[in-house]
């Protein structure tokens, strides 16, 4: 397993308010897992930065702190689910120590990929991508106005991309004491890919996009790069935060 991360403030913030993680843990039975987040904060110069950061240190702590070898898949969502219910409550926690900070909150999606499956959480509009030999899907659904709307049939898919409502959430972490996270279970095989992106990335990169990239790219690194650029070339109008996940083909070393 490896993976890849990169953050750009774009063109037209004034502060970057995406944090994103990721870490490798296991046990002697499973040494091979990867654990990433990214989170896009909102509650304007004071709260979002803090938001998303308090949010992703939350749950990459917690995750540490609860997971155990053997764990299954159904143990992993549950435990993960949890994870979010406390990255949530610091994040509401804190916003509760400044008046300045009141309704401060973020998005998150996070993976935990082992070389079989990727356990998936998400609470509003940042998303979660498999890229397989049957193309890229996406993972997660947003929650957000303009895909309650796409869902509803009152907009197209297309017509979401530059929709003027295209950036109010439905679902964050830290306005509320608590929060419903979605799960979702993912089979991954060698090769496959688990892309975690802020919506920063979505609006200025198709979907095709972002497979025809990560799967001719080799470097990990470098495909992320070209994404970057290309959301950059496009004006980048909002943060633009990506990591990339990849259950790498086994190579055997034959000697003599």
């Amino acid at each position: 397993m490896r993976a890849w991360g990169v953050t750009d403030i774009g063109l037209r913030r004034r502060e970057n308010q995406d944090t994103y993680a990721f870490t490798e843990f296991g046990f002697e039975d499973s040494p091979d897992t990867v654990v990433a987040v990214v989170c896009d904060g909102m509650g304007g110069v004071n709260g979002g930065q803090l938001a998303s950061s308090t949010a992703v240190e939350s749950f990459i702590r917690e995750v540490h702190s609860r997971a155990f070898a053997n764990m299954s898949e159904d143990q992993v969502r549950e435990m993960e689910t949890l994870c979010v219910q406390e990255a949530n409550r610091a994040v509401y926690e804190r916003s509760l120590e400044d008046p300045t900070l009141h309704g401060m909150g973020t998005t998150l999606v996070s993976a935990i990929v082992s070389p079989d499956s990727a356990v998936v959480c998400n609470v509003g509009d940042s998303r979660a991508y498999i890229i397989d030999d049957d193309g890229i899907r996406r993972v997660t659904r947003d929650h957000s106005v303009v895909e309650s709307l796409v869902e509803s049939g009152d907009i197209t898919r297309e017509e979401a991309r530059t929709h003027p409502n295209r950036n109010l959430v439905t679902r964050a972490l830290g306005p509320d004491k608590s929060v419903e996270c979605d799960s979702f279970t993912v089979k991954i095989k060698s090769g496959n890919s688990i892309l975690l992106c802020s919506d920063g990335l979505i609006v200025t990169v198709e979907d095709y996009e972002l497979q025809n990239i990560i799967s001719s790219e080799a470097d990990g690194a470098e495909a992320l790069n070209k994404l970057l650029v290309l959301a950059l070339s496009r004006g980048a109008p909002d943060n633009v935060t990506a990591v990339l996940i990849r259950s790498e083909e086994e190579v055997t070393r034959q000697d003599g």
